[in-house]
This record gives C-alpha cells, structure tokens and sequence, in this order.
C-alpha cells in the first residue's frame, strides 16, 4: 500500500507541475483507475498554438496490473465568441492483453560512447498500438521503369496509430524524458511484447 500512495503523491506532483487544472486532470485518472494499484505512470504537457491562442493538452499515462489508462485534458473556448474557459477530460482503458504493440524509440548523441545509465537520452519516442485507430500512408504506385506514364494506382501501408507521445530533454526535462522510459520499458514488460 505504501508504493501505492508514494506513486500517487509523485502523480499529483507531476500533474501539478504542468499547471494546467490538476484537479480535473487527476480526478479523471484516478477515476478510471479506481482501486487498482498505480503500478508506473507518465505525464505528458503539449502546448499548441493557434494563432494568437495557445491551447493546451495534457495526456497522462497510468500502468495498472491489467489495465493501460490513457487521460486526456484539453481547453477550449465557448462556441460562439464567449470568453468562458471549457475544458473536456477524457479517460481510455486499455486491457493489457490487448496491447499488439509498444515501441521506445531513444534519441543519443555519440552513440559510439554510449554506456548505460550514464548517457543522456536527449529525445524519446513512446507508441502504443492496440486497435483502435489505423492511418492510411499512400503514394502514387510504379513500374519502375523510368519512362512509363501509365497509372499504376497507388500502394501504401495501414498503420497502427493509436498513441505516441515524444517528449526531449530541451523541451520536457530529462527527468520526464527519464520517467517516459521508465514508463514504456514497464508497459513493454507487462504487456509480454
């Protein structure tokens, strides 16, 4: 019980940090969490801008012994010009047995001298798949004759796409670039990938 509580002190202490309505962002986890013990979790701030707007995103990631759960915290204002602030708050449960894929991508400079533990990791890469949604890459088809002008179509691959989260040690600090490691190499192992 003890770790439990120590993960969600450092979970709210992370959601805090990105100062973006922390309680609406943990209530909305921990909901879907429940009871079940927090086992490892990953906190993600976006900003995106918009002309002269800037929006957030805030997207939390809890690992639970059967579940992947995925929350997701946007603002945005009243349709029709008011100024009133709304914000929609989405929670996704994701069995672990569902999983078909979770990719760590890891970014390091001079990777001739790399050591573990010891090198910085600058950039990283987390993508989850499990089915939900797929992206369509197309392109144009050849023959590959150099000369041809027929149409031959086009070819492409379907791609699952359901979450990826990059984070850098310029933008996020590299304790979340540590702790988005931590995270994947967890759920990799949990999930048997």
């Amino acid at each position: 019980m003890q770790a439990s509580t120590t993960i969600r002190q450092e979970l709210r202490a992370d959601i805090v940090s990105c100062g973006y309505y922390p309680d609406l962002v943990e209530d909305g986890v921990l909901l879907a969490a429940g009871d079940e013990p927090i086992l490892n979790f990953a906190v993600h701030h976006e900003p995106t801008f918009d002309r002269d707007e800037i929006h957030r995103h805030l997207t939390v990631l809890l690992l639970t012994g059967s579940r992947l759960i995925v929350g997701h915290t946007d603002d945005h204002l009243a349709e029709g010009g008011g100024n009133q602030t709304y914000a929609s708050s989405s929670t996704e449960s994701v069995s672990i047995g569902k999983l078909s894929s979770v990719v760590l991508t890891r970014v390091v400079a001079d990777p001739e001298r790399y050591q573990s533990q010891t090198s910085p990791v600058y950039e990283t890469w987390l993508s989850i798949g499990w089915g939900a949604m797929r992206r369509v890459d197309l392109e144009p088809a050849s023959c590959g004759d150099p000369n041809c002008e027929a149409d031959h179509g086009y070819t492409g691959n379907l791609v699952a796409d359901d979450l990826t989260i990059r984070m850098s040690s310029a933008a996020d600090g590299a304790e979340r670039v540590g702790r988005l490691i931590r995270f994947a190499t967890d759920l990799q192992r949990a999930a048997g990938l």
